[in-house]
C-alpha cells in the first residue's frame, strides 16, 4: 500500500485494514494472513496495527461486518423499485454474484473461518449475515407467492436454501476453477434454472 497508511486518522486506517485484508485473501491461502503479512502488506508496523485492533480476531470481525453491512445493502438497493417479484430476486442474485466476482477474498475468508473449531466471534457474524440475507429473501418469496409469480404450495425455507446454495455453488467452482469471472457468466444459466422450480406453471 501507499506510505501514505501510515499517517491515516483512526477510523480509516481500521478501513484500510479491512481493505487490506480483502485483497491479502484473494491471493493467499486466508490462514497464512497473520497480522505481521498485514502490515507489511499496508506498509506499517504490527504495533500501528495494534493500536486499532487488539488482535487479528477483532480485525476478522472488522471485516465480517463491513462485507455484512456491504452485502445486505447492495441486495437491499438491487431488490428496491423492482416492477416484480421476478425481477427483485433476479437484480439480488446478480447484486450478490457480482459482489463476490469483484471481492473474491470474502468467499476464501469465510470458507477458511468454517475450518476452524468451536464457535467464533466471526462466525456468529456469518450467521447473523445469512439470518438477515434469508429474512429479505423469504419476504420477496412470500410477496410473489401472494401475487401469482410463484407456486402457492412453495416451500419458501427450501427456496431460500436453494437460492444462497446456487450462489454459494457458483462461488465454490469459480473459486476451484482460478477463474471469479465464471461466476457471472454463470449465474443467468443457473438462476433461470431457480426460477423454474418456483415459478408458477
Amino acid at each position: 500500500m501507499d506510505s501514505r497508511t501510515r499517517h491515516l486518522p483512526a477510523e480509516e486506517r481500521r478501513a484500510a485494514t479491512v481493505d487490506a485484508v480483502i485483497e491479502l485473501a484473494a491471493t493467499r491461502d486466508p490462514g497464512e494472513i497473520t497480522t505481521t503479512v498485514i502490515a507489511r502488506h499496508m506498509g506499517v508496523t504490527q504495533g500501528a496495527l495494534f493500536r486499532h485492533f487488539p488482535s487479528k480476531d477483532a480485525i476478522l470481525e472488522a471485516v465480517m461486518g463491513w462485507v455484512a453491512n456491504r452485502l445486505l445493502a447492495r441486495v437491499d438497493r438491487a431488490a428496491e423499485g423492482a416492477p416484480s417479484s421476478t425481477a427483485a430476486l433476479e437484480a439480488v442474485f446478480k447484486a450478490h454474484t457480482g459482489f463476490v466476482a469483484e471481492h473474491p477474498g470474502v468467499p476464501r475468508m469465510i470458507f477458511g473461518e468454517l475450518q476452524r473449531s468451536g464457535s467464533t466471534a466471526t462466525k456468529r457474524m456469518v450467521a447473523t449475515l445469512l439470518r438477515h440475507y434469508g429474512e429479505r429473501l423469504r419476504a420477496l418469496l412470500e410477496t410473489g407467492c401472494r401475487n401469482g409469480e410463484f407456486r402457492p404450495d412453495l416451500d419458501v425455507g427450501a427456496a431460500v436454501t436453494l437460492f444462497l446454495g446456487s450462489v454459494q455453488g457458483l462461488v465454490i467452482q469459480a473459486l476451484f476453477a482460478g477463474d471469479v469471472q465464471a461466476i457471472g457468466r454463470d449465474a443467468p444459466r443457473v438462476f433461470s434454472i431457480y426460477m423454474r422450480g418456483i415459478s408458477r406453471g
